[in-house]
């Protein structure tokens, strides 16, 4: 077996914690920056806003591409780096992370289920109606809608079986590849972000980022850990769901204007 591989296998735990407080400080540092560009923005008599074009499109681009580069490296013919990589994973997690963990993790994962998605989707949903926030609401609804069709369709496109796990805490049917978990819980936490970003009042932005930011990252993992999707799926779901997030985003800024999304 590749003794990276192992290495990661045997400090999963501590990685997964790793890469979680890496996400915080890059969502704090992205932020800062966002935040401080909106005040340039104000002190120019220019119009802020949450998401600028160029960095719309850049972000698009690159989600793009580093999508079809995963896509590319699952689908050849003859099995690559990184689905070796993908299979070693599976199967050294299999053996070395202990069932009790496996129990508490698969607690966690729940909250990337469509059972908790799409009820709380709803109530979301209602309650921007009933505050009048028609935009937010319709963008809301469009980038939740948008979910099932679009990460279905990319299952169905590439019929990837899912890794092999026997502990019993978590049995998921259908394709692997992307992870629908991934996908949906940065496109239901990352706009639930959003909207709060437009609601709340400033002091309150940084922890809402940083509550996104941990949600996504704890549901994605958790995915790996419990062997129900390769490393891959779960990269790519990220991906595709942060490329339509992006797009919902600089749809609802582009049509965002001060009158209708003035809070009563």
């Amino acid at each position: 077996m590749d003794p990276m591989v192992e290495w990661i296998a045997a400090h999963a735990l501590r990685l997964w914690a790793l890469l979680l407080l890496l996400a915080l400080l890059a969502g704090d540092l992205a932020w800062r920056h966002n935040a401080r560009w909106q005040r340039h923005a104000l002190a120019r008599g220019r119009a802020s806003t949450a998401l600028r074009w160029q960095v719309g499109l850049t972000l698009l681009l690159a989600l793009a591409l580093l999508f079809l580069a995963i896509a590319s490296a699952i689908a050849g013919q003859q099995a690559g780096e990184l689905v070796r990589f993908d299979a070693g994973l599976a199967e050294n997690l299999r053996a070395q992370v202990p069932l009790p963990v496996l129990r508490g993790i698969a607690v966690v994962t729940h909250l990337g289920d469509l059972l908790w998605v799409a009820p709380a989707a709803a109530v979301i949903a209602l309650l921007l109606l009933l505050r009048r926030h028609w935009q937010l609401a319709g963008i809301w609804v469009v980038a939740l809608l948008g979910i099932l069709p679009i990460n279905g369709g990319l299952k169905a496109l590439f019929q990837r079986v899912r890794p092999l796990h026997d502990h019993g805490f978590i049995v998921e049917p259908g394709w692997s590849f992307p992870s629908g978990h991934a996908f949906g819980s940065i496109v239901f936490y990352g706009m639930l972000a959003y909207v709060l970003l437009r609601l709340l009042p400033q002091r309150f932005h940084r922890a809402v980022i940083a509550a996104a930011v941990l949600l996504v990252g704890v549901v994605g993992i958790s995915r790996i850990l419990l062997q129900v999707h390769y490393f891959s799926d779960v990269m790519a779901g990220y991906a595709a769901g942060a490329a339509w997030l992006v797009l919902c985003i600089g749809m609802a800024e582009h049509l965002r204007t001060p009158a209708r999304d003035a809070t009563p």
